[in-house]
């Protein structure tokens, strides 16, 4: 009763919190819209069927960073992936438009998902939510103990050196780590960290 209560005061702090970023980057989103469609043909936002709390799919927002293209699936560059276990990554996406690579590196491509948030799918901070292909290859003690909270657009293992980790146990063992030891303190040293990895182009 009293995680729960906790965690509703931190969901409460996350919208709040989200609102104010919205507000200020407003602008910079109305300017990334506009070089998107400058850049190449195709959607503003990337959608996509993602798992969240208890199982339960919804569909996050994102900057398209990738050319829009039908071929353009993951599995026409998976002898490139350079995570281990179910979990799909590469450094250098051959994909990428030019202004997806800038919005990448800054972790800009994220910014929509302050409306998932205000949709209650997402909060600020928490384990990242995955595609249900990447969820299904997952233990399914794993898979429940991950999916306890709402994901969030950045986490524990965002600020880990997130470049390094190519592990998925690690991953893992990142995001449930999170939830058994969150706290306030936890979450403000995740945003501290959060904001130095993004001014520092250290994104995906």
């Amino acid at each position: 009763m009293k995680n729960n209560i906790k965690f509703f005061i931190k969901e409460i702090i996350d919208v709040v919190i989200s609102f104010i970023i919205l507000l200020l980057f407003v602008p910079i989103m109305m300017i990334i819209c506009i070089l998107i469609k400058i850049d190449s043909p195709g959607p503003i936002l990337f959608k996509q069927k993602r798992v969240g709390k208890n199982l339960q799919k919804f569909e996050i927002f994102k900057f398209r960073t990738m050319t829009h293209s039908i071929i353009n699936t993951n599995e026409s560059v998976m002898h490139l992936n350079e995570a281990s276990g179910p979990v799909f990554k590469i450094k250098n996406d051959p994909r990428l438009t030019k202004i997806g690579k800038i919005l990448r590196k800054y972790s800009l491509d994220e910014l929509p998902q302050l409306f998932n948030i205000f949709l209650r799918d997402m909060n600020l901070i928490g384990p990242r939510p995955l595609p249900d292909y990447e969820v299904s290859k997952m233990q399914k003690d794993f898979s429940l103990q991950r999916h306890q909270i709402r994901p969030g657009i950045t986490g524990l293992w965002q600020v880990s050196e997130r470049q390094k980790i190519s592990s998925f146990k690690n991953w893992i063992k990142l995001d449930l780590k999170y939830i058994d030891e969150w706290g306030f303190f936890l979450d403000f040293k995740i945003v501290f960290k959060t904001i130095f990895i993004i001014f520092g182009g250290k994104g995906h």
